[in-house]
């Protein structure tokens, strides 16, 4: 492609750019007007139906295009998607058919109004070689995006870089000041990105479902049943749900079920009027305060029947009566629900009501057990290290790879919770800053085996075991790694050729893993 003068544009060799448009885009001082002539650049040079330049708010762990979409700015969660898959590879990626791609995330789409085919996307980087942003180049005309056009993709990439650092930076700052501004306006400092989806750490799968159907709920109102261990976080999806909903500002108000009194439930509820018996005030109950927002009933399990009739019809007509009043109170209000217990044996034994429970599961979301994401314990450790170092004013420490080995092999019947005080308490006896294997609690150092032929209830031999093990970390690390295998290598302390050996001798369909990743829950 020859310009005015005649001078080659694009060679096979190396990218020359026309001089006006570097000239422009270095001068410029408006972000609108500079993406605009990113935009009509790219799409001359690339020959593609449309451009698109994501920047990265890593804070808030999201991706965000500068330019208005119907009429306000579009955040999208930074590991969704090819742009995503991009931020996390930190490489160039050429996809020729993008609705079969298990990465490819229509929600952007739907967002950009578009219909994506063949897609190129590069990672933006700064001064410094950090990421802070994503090129997306959509639809080749008429054909593939071509090994040519990643080289001119890569050129613009590297022309616009540190245009965009410049108005990144100042997004940056900005958001910040409009962010404490609205702390100190409403009193949010403490519940900010508090509860958001970001603080349920985890790549492993079950963590990864869990996370996109929160995304999938979160703009509506359905109720939502939450199952799982005690310890495995139930509330804290419960809060991640209200927080990342419309009804963000609205009270959140949680309550216990089996802490209620036989005699008080009625009351704590639905509330009770002034004079009912003897000295007895007006109080609101928790479905009136929770109006407008979400009442969280935990340990939904432990609801006596005839109270589980009540809260049935409340649900049923979204209106509560308290106790002592004649008169209906409308509710707009969204119910979460937890439990650990199998309701559907609890229907069978009659002590809970079938008709409650398919209430309450308009939608199903289950914490895993620690135990079943042994690859996110790493990033947990981590995660309660720097969180204690910080709260108890101690030297930043880290486990050794033996101890990190012992807490991946634990059966943490406790869940994150157990993991939490351990740290906690390891914070507080270690001295160093190393925590070694001695440190740990005997019952994490040393778990106890029983003998005979309880040892493993599914009668696997030693090496079969070891096996199902060594295949199930390979398979949890890959997810953790975003399937990238040299990382992967490297958190197993293997090298990358004795990874693919052990892929090949376990049988693991890497591809069938990744589609996993990304399939409707």
């Amino acid at each position: 492609m020859a310009s005015r003068s005649g001078k080659q544009e694009i060679s096979h060799k190396s990218i020359d750019l026309p001089e006006t448009f570097l000239l422009h885009i270095n001068q410029e001082q408006e972000l609108r007007t500079l993406l605009q002539l990113i935009e009509k650049e790219s799409r001359r040079l690339l020959q593609a139906e449309g451009i698109s330049v994501f920047l990265l708010d890593r804070k808030e762990c999201e991706l965000w295009f500068p330019l208005p979409v119907n009429g306000r700015l579009l955040r999208l969660d930074a590991r969704l998607g090819i742009a995503g898959a991009c931020i996390a590879s930190g490489e160039l990626i050429n996809v020729k058919d993008v609705q079969s791609d298990s990465r490819f995330f229509s929600g952007i789409d739907a967002q950009m109004n578009q219909q994506t085919q063949t897609l190129l996307a590069l990672p933006v980087r700064d001064r410094t070689g950090d990421i802070i942003g994503v090129f997306e180049s959509v639809n080749k005309k008429g054909r593939d995006f071509t090994a040519q056009d990643e080289r001119v993709a890569q050129a613009l990439v590297d022309s616009i870089a540190i245009p965009l650092q410049k108005f990144h930076v100042m997004e940056q700052l900005r958001r910040e000041r409009e962010r404490l501004q609205q702390e100190n306006a409403h009193l949010w400092k403490e519940v900010e990105g508090q509860y958001s989806t970001k603080k349920l750490m985890g790549n492993s799968l079950p963590m990864q479902r869990l996370i996109r159907v929160i995304d999938q709920v979160r703009d509506s109102s359905v109720d939502v049943l939450i199952t799982g261990e005690n310890g495995t976080g139930k509330e804290l999806v419960a809060k991640a749900i209200h927080y990342s909903s419309p009804r963000v500002r609205q009270p959140f108000v949680a309550i216990n079920c089996a802490a209620l009194p036989e005699t008080l439930i009625e009351s704590e509820l639905f509330g009770i009027s002034k004079g009912t018996a003897t000295d007895v005030e007006a109080r609101i109950g928790k479905f009136e305060q929770a109006n407008k927002g979400t009442l969280f009933l935990d340990e939904i399990g432990d609801l006596g029947v005839s109270a589980q009739a009540k809260v049935l019809r409340v649900l049923q007509e979204r209106a509560v009566e308290p106790v002592g009043k004649r008169e209906s109170i409308p509710l707009d209000i969204r119910i979460i629900a937890a439990t650990n217990k199998n309701l559907e044996a609890a229907i069978k034994a009659g002590t809970f009501r079938d008709d409650l429970y398919y209430r309450l599961k308009v939608v199903h979301v289950h914490t895993p057990a620690l135990r079943e994401i042994p690859a996110d314990i790493p990033l947990l450790v981590n995660y309660f290290l720097d969180l204690y170092s910080s709260q108890m004013d101690r030297p930043r420490k880290k486990l050794s790879a033996k101890a990190m080995q012992r807490f991946m092999e634990y059966s943490w019947p406790g869940n994150i919770r157990q993991l939490e005080n351990e740290i906690k308490r390891l914070m507080v006896m270690v001295r160093g800053t190393t925590i070694h294997e001695d440190a740990l609690e005997e019952g994490i150092r040393c778990p106890v085996q029983t003998t005979g032929d309880t040892i493993d209830p599914k009668g696997r031999s030693l090496h079969q075991a070891v096996d199902e093990l060594e295949q199930r970390m390979i398979k949890e690390t890959l997810l953790a790694c975003r399937f990238n295998q040299v990382q992967t290598a490297k958190r197993l302390g293997l090298s990358r050729q004795g990874l693919i050996k052990k892929i090949k001798r376990h049988n693991i369909q890497v591809n069938h893993l990744r589609d996993e990743v990304y399939e409707s829950p």
